[in-house]
């Protein structure tokens, strides 16, 4: 049972893969972490498998580790409020005493230097508030720079949402892994089951019988399951067809710029965001993370090892590019000049056509999938997983203004919609 060293808390594990379960998970990321947290407190006896030996070391490490609400449509909002209400008390309602997320409420600040966006965000502004989102603010230059003196002159307007901010993914991941396999300390609620976690558990196949799916098989043999969930993030594709099922997946390498250490970021700024470029930044560590969301970039196949580009970091940091950070930030200028060092981390978004998740039934009896997040896995996966084990066990746990799997309107995320192509979130 491996140790988390920032809690004391044990996972559990087991080098033997258990013969059968309640429900297996494929896929140990944050997205599966998290299905597996809520299967066990709904009384499924769980068995994780991931090819990898620890949990949320693939895409889940290499994300921004933010969260916000600011989205142009009502059933996402929906669930990143239910997630967000989970992480704010996250300690108590996992059972885990003491657990911190890293959860900071700094904001997501959109900046726009172009009238035709500023335009495009007054119209979105006005469709959050139509359903219900309130309190985000649309602010003129003066009052952003009024606010954040650092903004640059160039800016006309922004959208603003101070309850937007940042969590640790790594740590949320670990948190669910943990509350789910019950081990020593974990207060857990009666009725609870738990969640083993088989680790370097490559999945070579999904066996069905009679459209009927009865066992993930492994390169070590199999565990037979009623209902199997995969969340196999950028893989969910290439899982899904070891049953002959086909997913809209895209895999999309997505960089991340870490500066370890920037004495010019302000500790306390929100997410900043060029919304012409796509171009934005956080402050982490005791420097930043600066990203460019580019809706050029060209999908791929899903890699193990995501390579990334130093072109990626002269693009954000050199005040020359068209993408600089320093477009709307002009102390990005200064850490330029000065030489800051820094490293490129690499991930996959895995986009659907729409660019809305995949939560629910395949046409197989008892398999289920968990993914298609389109880089809002973290901030999706506690009210993503609710919905899911929802529609699994025909229950209804959600909170009362949260999405039904069942009803009127149905789910929204269901893997049998019809798909209009989205356009690219700014990130």
């Amino acid at each position: 049972m491996p140790e988390n060293p920032a809690t004391g808390y044990r996972l559990r594990t087991t080098d033997l893969l258990p013969q059968t379960a309640d429900l297996v998970v494929v896929g140990a990321g944050v997205v599966g972490c998290a299905t597996a947290f809520r299967a066990a407190r709904a009384g499924l006896r769980t068995v994780v498998v991931d090819a990898r030996p620890r949990p949320a070391t693939l895409t889940t490490t290499a994300a921004t580790g933010a969260y916000r609400l600011q989205f142009d449509n009502a059933e996402e909002v929906a669930l990143v409020r239910e997630g967000l209400e989970l992480y704010e008390a996250f300690a108590e309602r996992s059972g885990l005493p003491g657990y911190d997320l890293g959860l900071r409420r700094q904001g997501y600040l959109f900046c726009t230097r172009d009238e035709a966006t500023a335009r495009r965000q007054r119209d979105l502004v006005a469709r959050q508030r139509s359903f219900g989102l309130a309190d985000v603010e649309l602010l003129d230059g003066d009052e952003v720079r009024r606010r954040y003196p650092w903004i640059a002159e160039a800016v006309v307007q922004a959208r603003f949402r101070a309850g937007d901010g940042f969590i640790d993914p790594v740590r949320l991941a670990w948190g669910y892994a943990l509350a789910a396999s019950g081990g020593p300390g974990v207060d857990r609620p009666k009725g609870s089951a738990d969640a083993t976690f088989a680790l370097g558990q490559r999945v070579t196949g999904l066996r069905e019988v009679g459209g009927r799916i009865v066992a993930v098989e492994t390169h070590d043999g199999a565990v037979a399951a009623p209902l199997v969930v995969l969340a196999t993030g950028p893989f969910l594709g290439r899982t899904a067809a070891l049953a002959g099922v086909n997913l809209p997946i895209a895999p999309t390498r997505r960089q991340k710029v870490v500066i370890t250490e920037a004495p010019e970021v302000p500790r306390d700024a929100p997410m900043t965001i060029d919304e012409d470029s796509g171009a934005h930044w956080r402050p982490a560590l005791q420097g930043a993370y600066v990203l460019l969301t580019d809706p050029a970039t060209p999908s791929a196949e899903p890699a193990w090892s995501v390579p990334t580009s130093a072109d990626y970091a002269f693009r954000l940091l050199d005040p020359a590019s068209p993408t600089s950070v320093a477009a709307i930030a002009p102390f990005w200028r200064d850490v330029w000049d000065r030489g800051a060092d820094w490293l490129i981390q690499a991930g996959q978004y895995e986009y659907t056509p729409d660019h809305r998740p995949l939560v629910g039934a395949t046409a197989i009896e008892g398999l289920w999938v968990n993914g298609g997040w389109s880089g809002h896995g973290v901030m999706g996966s506690g009210g993503g997983s609710r919905l899911l084990q929802d529609a699994m066990l025909a229950t209804s746990s959600g909170p009362a203004w949260g999405i039904r799997p069942a009803g009127q309107d149905g789910n929204p995320f269901r893997l049998d919609r019809s798909m209009q192509v989205g356009r690219h979130d700014v990130l």
